[in-house]
C-alpha cells in the first residue's frame, strides 16, 4: 500500500487530540444575537463538553455501518452542526452541507446527485425540502433524533469512497465532505474532498509566519461565513481546532452589527469577503471601530480603492488570499509576506510547496507584468496533494481541470518582476457576486422557460458592493411589453433559484451577439453589458434582492 501523509488521522482525530490536550478551552463562542435568530444557548463550549455532545451523537447515529455514507446536512452556523460532523465523521459518513437559499429544483438536484443516504435538518428547515426529501423517499431527520428506527433506502458507500476498497486506503483518505459549487455547464458540481484537504487546510493556517501567525489557544475567530462554503469549513474550522483556538460563528455578516460583535466575541482574526468593507466603509466613523482586540481580516476581493483606509481606519491589516473550492490547500496564496501591495489586488507569492503558472490560451508561459490565465500544482511527488479528489461523477470535467497536469484556474492573473501575484479577471463565464459563484446559463435556462422571451442572456456588470451583478439581456417575443417581460423574469427567477441568482439588471435588445454559427459570444455579451450600464441603458432591480423575499416552500 502506497505511504500517504496523515496516514490514519482524520478531522474527527484532530478534534479529538486538540479536546484532550486543551479540555477547559473554549472551542465555540455563540453570541447572544446569533442564539436569538437560531433559537440556541448562547454562549462558551469547552472543547472537552463538545467532546462530549459528539460522542453521545456519535451513539445516536450508529445504529448501522455508516462508513462511506453521504449524509445531507441542512443546519446552520449552530452547535448542532459540528457536533452533527464530527459524529458523523467519527463514524466514516462523508457530510454535504446545503445552501439553505438554494429552491426546490436546485435542492433536488444536489440529494439525487450526491446519492446521500439520509438527511439531517434543523427544525427552521423549510418545507421545500421536507417536500423534496418526500418526493425521493429520502430519510430526514432532526439534528438530535436517533438513527436506529430510519429506514435507509441509498447505500452510498461505493460512490464516497470512489470505489476504492476500505482495507487498501487510509482513513486520511477517505471523503470527508461533498461541496458543491457553480459550473458552467449549468449545474452544480459536486468536489469531493478526502479528510487530507481539512487537515491541511488547519495546517496551512497554523503554518502562517508572524505577524499573521496562529498563537496556540489564544486566537478567537469570528467568521460570518457559512458551513457549506469551504472558506468556513475547511479554513476557520480547522485552523482553530488544529491550534486549540476558538471560533465565532455568526449567522450572517450584519453591518450594524459588527463592530460590537468584534467586541463581545474578543476576536483576535476576522474572515471577510470584499462586499464587507465596502459597507462598513459607508458607515459612519464612530469610537466603536477600535474598540475590539482584531489582529488581521482573512478574505479576498477587497476593493483596491478601500483597502489603505479600512485599514487606516479600523486598525488592522486585511490579509488578501486566494484558493478555490477545487486547490483547498493545496494551494492557498495569502500576502502575508512583508510587501502586500495594499490596495493593489494582490493576493501575494506563492510558498515553495506549490508551483504556479501564467499561460496564454495555447498554454504558453507568459512573461512578468502580461496577464494570463493561472495554472497550479503541488510541489513534489504528489501534484494534487491537498486538493480536491475529483469532480462527482463527472471525469471528463475532472480531467479538462487537470489536463497537462496542472490544474487550470480559470482566474486571469498577473505576476510583476517580484513574483508576486495580482487578480484581473475571471476567465469562466461564472458571475461573482458577493462570494457566491454564479453560473450563467444555469440563470438562462430558467428563465428561458418564459414564453415571452424569444432569446435572453445573462453575464456580470460590475457592482460598488457585491463585485459583480447578474445583468439580463433579452429579446422579448413579438406583442409582449418589456417592461412586463422583466418583472415576470424576476418573479420566475426568485422563484426558481437562490435569491442571488436573480438577474438584478434588465434590458431589452433586437439581438443578441452570436457568431456566424449562432452560438452566443460571452465577450461581446459582457462588453456590452458593461457599456449598457455605463450609459444608463439597463433597469435595476437590485433592491428587489434579497433572502426575506425568498419562498418559503
Amino acid at each position: 500500500m502506497t505511504s500517504h501523509p496523515y496516514q490514519n488521522e482524520t478531522v474527527f482525530s484532530r478534534f479529538s487530540a486538540t479536546a484532550a490536550a486543551r479540555p477547559s478551552q473554549v472551542f465555540l463562542r455563540i453570541l447572544p444575537e446569533v442564539a436569538r435568530v437560531y433559537g440556541c444557548a448562547a454562549g462558551d463550549i469547552a472543547y472537552g463538553d463538545m467532546a462530549g455532545q459528539v460522542a453521545s451523537r456519535q451513539s445516536d447515529l450508529a445504529g448501522r455501518d455508516m462508513t462511506g455514507m453521504r449524509v445531507g446536512l441542512f443546519l446552520f452556523n449552530t452547535p448542532d452542526f459540528f457536533v452533527n460532523w464530527l459524529a458523523l465523521n467519527a463514524l466514516g459518513a462523508s457530510i454535504v452541507p446545503i445552501n439553505p437559499d438554494l429552491k426546490r429544483r436546485e435542492i433536488e438536484y444536489i440529494l439525487t446527485h450526491s446519492e446521500m443516504a439520509f438527511v439531517i435538518a434543523a427544525p427552521q428547515a423549510p418545507q421545500l425540502l421536507t417536500d423534496a426529501c418526500k418526493a425521493l423517499c429520502l430519510p430526514m431527520i432532526g439534528p438530535h433524533d436517533k438513527i436506529e428506527h430510519v429506514k435507509i433506502v441509498s447505500d452510498t458507500a461505493a460512490s464516497a469512497t470512489d470505489d476504492a476498497p476500505m482495507d487498501e486506503e487510509p482513513a486520511s483518505r477517505r471523503e470527508a465532505a461533498l461541496l458543491y459549487t457553480s459550473g458552467t455547464t449549468g449545474q452544480p458540481k459536486g468536489c469531493q474532498l478526502d479528510q487530507v484537504y481539512f487537515l491541511a487546510a488547519g495546517d496551512w493556517y497554523a503554518g502562517l509566519s508572524a505577524p499573521f501567525d496562529l498563537r496556540p489557544g489564544l486566537e478567537v475567530m469570528l467568521t460570518p461565513l457559512p458551513m457549506f462554503h469551504m472558506n468556513a469549513l475547511a479554513y476557520s474550522v480547522m485552523a482553530m481546532i488544529t491550534t486549540g483556538g476558538t471560533l465565532v460563528p455568526l449567522d450572517r455578516f450584519h453591518p450594524d452589527g459588527w463592530t460590537k460583535a468584534m467586541r463581545d466575541s474578543q476576536a483576535t482574526i476576522v474572515h471577510y469577503l470584499g462586499v464587507m468593507p465596502s459597507i462598513l466603509m459607508k458607515r459612519p466613523a464612530d469610537d466603536g471601530d477600535r474598540a475590539h482586540q482584531v489582529r488581521f481580516g482573512f478574505g479576498a476581493g477587497v476593493d483596491r480603492k478601500l483597502h489603505a483606509d479600512f485599514e487606516t481606519r479600523f486598525g488592522f491589516p486585511l490579509v488578501e488570499a486566494w484558493a478555490m473550492t477545487e486547490t483547498g490547500a493545496g494551494v492557498c496564496i495569502a500576502a502575508t509576506g512583508r510587501e502586500r501591495h495594499v490596495g493593489s489586488n494582490c493576493f501575494g507569492t506563492p510558498t515553495a510547496d506549490m508551483q504556479a503558472r501564467i499561460v496564454d490560451d495555447d498554454g504558453r508561459d507568459l512573461p512578468d507584468g502580461t496577464p494570463g490565465e493561472l495554472l497550479v500544482r503541488r510541489a513534489g511527488a504528489d501534484p494534487q496533494f491537498g486538493f480536491f479528489r475529483a469532480y462527482l461523477k463527472d471525469p471528463d470535467a475532472t480531467a479538462a481541470a487537470w489536463a497537462d497536469g496542472w490544474f487550470h484556474t480559470g482566474d486571469i492573473v498577473m505576476r510583476n518582476h517580484d513574483g508576486h501575484f495580482f487578480f484581473r479577471d475571471r476567465k469562466k463565464n461564472i458571475i461573482r457576486r458577493s462570494g457566491e459563484n454564479i453560473a450563467a446559463l444555469e440563470v438562462e435556462t430558467v428563465l428561458m422557460r418564459h414564453a415571452g422571451a424569444a432569446a435572453l442572456a445573462v453575464g456580470p456588470v460590475p457592482d460598488p458592493l457585491r463585485e459583480q451583478e447578474v445583468a439580463c439581456l433579452v429579446v422579448p417575443a413579438p406583442g409582449v411589453r418589456a417592461e412586463d417581460l422583466f418583472d415576470q423574469l424576476f418573479a420566475l427567477a426568485q422563484d426558481e433559484l437562490a435569491y442571488f441568482k436573480a438577474p438584478g439588471w434588465f434590458a431589452a435588445v433586437d439581438s443578441l451577439p452570436l457568431t456566424g454559427t449562432q452560438k452566443l459570444q460571452r465577450g461581446a455579451l459582457q462588453a456590452q453589458l458593461v457599456q449598457m450600464l455605463e450609459s444608463d441603458q439597463l433597469q435595476d432591480f437590485r433592491h428587489r434582492k434579497s433572502r426575506r423575499n425568498r419562498a418559503a416552500g
